[in-house]
């Protein structure tokens, strides 16, 4: 099951693309934009321009002058005829009055972000989010979107054109699929305006996005470039071409608005040489209905002709909720099921014609029974004083009424036989995006038949809104006993859904959710979801009476859909201080969720790729029986190395589920590159046939250098090539001296040349160009394989052969010792009798 919200599209003046009140209010009058699914191609999006003045009617043409009377013929030269008077200019036709009074005052604020690189989109990952925050008051905002070109720290005049889609959306993060995948079952869709800017410059292009009177809060863009071929590039082989995208935002506000007090009346005009006259009032918690009164309203004509409008957050548009006064007496427009906590903006719009409108206009307010019956006071917002505010022309600072205006009190109205039953979630935060609402008492939950359970769900602002949030519901069969019950609960933003009677439910405004016995279990996800209060209301249907549904609510927010699922891997992303989750899918699959298997690889497949990437590690077993044969035992120890290492490592790279891990991935990696530019290393030295100390000193150096480059960059060009040309030099400098001394080519023997040179340095060749040229996402696991097998192929022809010793070997003489001996003289003398036979005689020490 899908949930889409429906989108109007209309060239001239488009409607928001979803109902005003179902995700937090329409988002406001854009001038330029159209669906995620059916994106605008602008060559160069530019403000509306102003309708032309229309030209003054011209005067019939008048007849041509006669010709003046030939005078006489004299002497004397004619005189010339008399100029006729100058025409008066022609006077402009008068102005149409503006749509806000003058007595307000516009505020222009601009905010700007920094370039940043665009990437091919594969997935939300790989798109660059921009944050903004648009004021309160705000009447009109324009973005101005600049991209250029970049190649080598310079302009880049021969780089390619690609099209680059923008995205906006209010309250949370956009939610776009521009490959049309699907997405994850149970899931809701978002709304977002999206424009495709071409480039007009052969290196810049920029678009302009208007929206009259924006949603206040927070806003975002998305942008990324189209997907590419996914082709493998070697960094650093050649200057990639860059696309930078830097937003910039102006707003316009208005000052000095006019406040309302809910049961108040107060007497206002709208002059002949304005337009409009705007003001706005606070809507508190508990209230369920709001009607805008205008009363006793006159002109010099027969009706009242005005148009009273009034929208939620921002001011009218074209499209909100309006009434003409013309055909009403009293005009009354009521708004049912307001935004709990926010501004309402009423706009009271005269028709174009020179008259004065007079009018008595008041707010009035209906809550709940068990609610409070005078509305609270906003935040800010100063207590009532003894007179109301306006915004006639009469007060220049458009904020208080004067002394004069009168003011009629009229108290709130209340719904006597209801309440609002709303029970809060105890917020529980596990981790980031990792929040846990539990209920109290619960989470099983009796549903009368009478009432409505109704629970409050509080995000919060920025930090949940790059999340998904989940709502789980569950009936318990066992609670039935036998009757066919059905609950439905409707998940609405701002403010819970009014229930009137127990025939019917109508969830308009918001995200149903529906349980009966035949299907008990039913889940929603709503993908950044906006921020602030979401209001959960259940109710269960049944023909019979006196009877409870027992029902099973979890509801939490998570980073991901499922985690990705097996193919997919969550990422937690960063700019600048907001923080988003988003799926990165691997084995060919797509979608939100990375649950769209339309280009999946199978299982066998993965099997065949995994195991040609690790059995052609298999080439590097001559390699070390060559190695070993030739007395070449340090190098055939760096070979037997590298093939362990690379057979692990692409086990434990596979993006499928046939993956096998021995040790961390990215140890695993960094001893894959190391070994095997040690072996290109080591076979290139011991090519040059230099002495042993020597070489070894090389080694050493050579390892401590590649482990040193791996760190700074593991993917650049120059790790390769780099320690390649040196050890290619050393060899051609040694080469060069056994040339010059034996003064023949060196190696001597054509044989060598032939049949092992040429055919090894081919080989190697051909395997560094399928490395940097060919080598394609798709066409990965083949083509490494056989660079595997062309790089072990070319070290068993480039490997020397085993060197001849020079002289034949002979036994090492023995060395004499080096030292002192003590010599004792044990001989003893006949007829000889030592006076001190304890005392042992030291005759001599001999030194040898």
């Amino acid at each position: 099951m899908y949930y889409f919200r429906p989108e109007a599209v209309d060239v001239v003046s488009l409607s928001p693309p979803w109902p005003a009140d179902r995700d937090g209010g329409d988002r406001g009058n854009v001038t330029n934009h159209f669906s995620d699914t059916s994106p605008l191609v602008l060559p160069l999006v530019l403000p509306p321009r102003p309708p032309p003045r229309p030209s003054p009617p011209r005067p019939p043409p008048r007849p041509p002058p006669r010709p003046p009377p030939r005078p006489p013929p004299s002497s004397s030269p004619p005189r010339p005829p008399p100029r006729p008077p100058p025409r008066p200019p022609p006077r402009p036709p008068p102005r149409p009055p503006p749509l806000f009074p003058p007595d307000c005052h516009f505020v222009t604020d601009y905010f700007t972000r920094t370039p940043r690189k665009l990437n091919a989109f594969r997935s939300f990952a790989s798109v660059e989010l921009f944050h903004f925050s648009v004021p309160e008051d705000t009447v009109v905002a324009v973005w101005n979107l600049i991209t250029f070109k970049e190649q080598g720290g310079t302009f880049g005049d021969s780089c390619p054109d690609r099209n680059v889609t923008v995205y906006f959306r209010a309250g949370a993060p956009p939610v776009i699929n521009p490959l049309h995948t699907r997405f994850p079952q149970d899931t809701i869709v978002p709304g977002s305006f999206a424009v495709t800017l071409t480039w007009t410059l052969p290196n810049r292009t920029t678009g302009v996005f208007n929206v009259t009177s924006p949603l206040p809060g927070d806003w975002f863009l998305a942008a990324h470039l189209p997907k590419d071929e996914g082709k493998i590039s070697v960094k650093g082989l050649y200057e990639e071409c860059q696309y930078l995208f830097q937003p910039q935002l102006i707003v316009q506000r208005l000052i000095g608005i006019s406040v309302l007090y809910p049961g108040y009346f107060i007497e206002q005009m709208v002059p002949a040489h304005n337009r409009s006259v705007l003001y706005k009032v606070f809507i508190p918690s508990y209230v369920s209905s709001v009607k805008v009164q205008l009363a006793n309203c006159n002109s010099t004509g027969d009706s009242c002709s005005v148009v009273l409008k009034i929208r939620a957050r921002a001011p009218p548009v074209h499209n909100s909720s309006a009434l003409d006064c013309r055909e009403w007496s009293p005009c009354e427009l009521d708004t049912p099921l307001p935004a709990w906590e926010h501004w309402y903006y009423i706009l009271v719009e005269r028709y174009l014609s020179n008259q004065d409108v007079y009018f008595r206009i008041g707010v009035q307010v209906t809550g709940r029974q068990e609610c409070p019956t005078l509305p609270s006071t906003p935040a800010g917002l100063p207590g009532l004083p003894s007179h109301a505010q306006n915004s006639s022309s009469s007060d220049p600072a458009g904020s208080l009424l004067s002394p004069q205006d009168s003011i009629t009190h009229m108290a709130p109205s209340s719904d006597p036989n209801r309440c609002w039953p709303i029970r809060p979630t105890l917020r529980n935060e596990l981790d980031t995006f990792s929040v846990h609402f539990y209920i109290f008492f619960g989470p099983n939950i009796s549903v009368p038949p009478d009432r409505a359970a109704v629970f409050s769900i509080n995000l919060m602002p920025v930090l949940d809104s790059g999340g998904v949030l989940n709502m789980e519901l569950k009936l318990n069969l066992s609670s039935l006993r036998g009757e066919n019950i059905t609950v439905f609960g409707c998940l609405n933003h701002g403010m819970p859904l009014s229930l009137k009677d127990n025939s019917s439910v109508k969830c308009e405004s918001g995200f149903l959710l529906s349980v009966n016995s035949s299907s008990n279990i039913t889940k929603l996800r709503i993908p950044y979801p906006q921020t602030g209060t979401w209001y959960l209301s259940l109710r269960s249907l049944c023909p019979c009476s006196n009877m409870t549904a027992e029902v099973y609510l979890r509801s939490y927010l998570t980073p991901c859909i499922n985690d990705c699922g097996t193919y997919g891997q969550c990422k937690l992303l960063r700019t600048n201080n907001y923080l988003y989750a988003a799926c990165e899918c691997k084995a060919g699959w797509d979608g939100w969720g990375c649950t769209d298997p339309s280009e999946a690889y199978s299982y066998s497949f993965q099997l065949l790729s995994t195991l040609l990437l690790c059995l052609s590690n298999l080439m590097f077993v001559p390699p070390v029986v060559i190695a070993v044969r030739g007395h070449y035992l340090l190098e055939a120890s760096v070979y037997i190395f590298t093939m362990f290492f690379s057979t692990f490592y692409h086990a434990c790279d596979q993006p499928g589920i046939v993956v096998f891990c021995i040790m961390e991935y990215d140890v695993l990696q960094f001893c894959d590159f190391l070994g095997s530019l040690m072996s290109v290393w080591v076979t290139v030295i011991s090519m040059a046939r230099l002495k042993s100390i020597i070489k070894q000193v090389l080694y050493l150096l050579g390892a401590m250098t590649l482990s040193m480059a791996l760190q700074l960059d593991r993917h650049g060009l120059w790790n390769l090539l780099g320690p390649s040309l040196f050890a290619l030099g050393i060899m051609a400098v040694a080469w060069t001296v056994r040339t010059v001394r034996r003064r023949r080519c060196y190696p001597p023997t054509w044989k060598r040349w032939a049949f092992f040179l040429f055919p090894g340095t081919m080989i190697a060749v051909s395997a560094v160009a399928l490395y940097a040229f060919v080598e394609t996402e798709d066409n990965y696991f083949y083509i490494h394989s056989i660079w595997h097998m062309l790089i072990a192929g070319s070290v068993g022809f480039l490997l020397p052969p085993r060197a001849k010793p020079r002289t034949k070997l002979t036994p090492l003489k023995r060395r004499r010792g080096c030292g002192y001996q003590l010599c004792v003289n044990e001989h003893e003398e006949m007829g000889l009798v030592d006076p001190v036979p304890a005392i042992v005689a030291i005759n001599s020490i001999s030194i040898s």
